[in-house]
């Protein structure tokens, strides 16, 4: 048995993690998104919720910045493949 080969299968065939996780990282800030601007704007209105994203104070909309540029990180990395690896003939 060529186990060498049999290891190239597996590694070309498995599955990369950084794209799904990736699109989670989305998906929770746009949930996070959304979830604050309901909360937010019944209560204070819409202009404190537009400040939140401007002020210099750490806010839960400055985080949805954050894990959206994560996220397309991920995604981007997720999806470009490995050049010039040794262990991939």
């Amino acid at each position: 048995m060529d186990f060498d080969k049999i290891d190239r299968k597996i590694r070309n065939r498995r599955k990369e993690w950084m794209f799904p996780l990736g699109i989670l990282f989305i998906v929770m800030a746009l949930i996070i998104f959304f979830r604050n601007l309901i909360v937010i704007t019944t209560e204070l209105g819409m202009e404190f919720f537009i400040d939140n994203f401007t002020n210099s104070a750490i806010t839960n909309e400055k985080f949805v910045i954050v894990m959206i540029v994560i996220g397309i990180v991920l995604i981007y990395f997720g999806k470009v493949k490995r050049k010039n690896h040794p262990d991939d003939i």
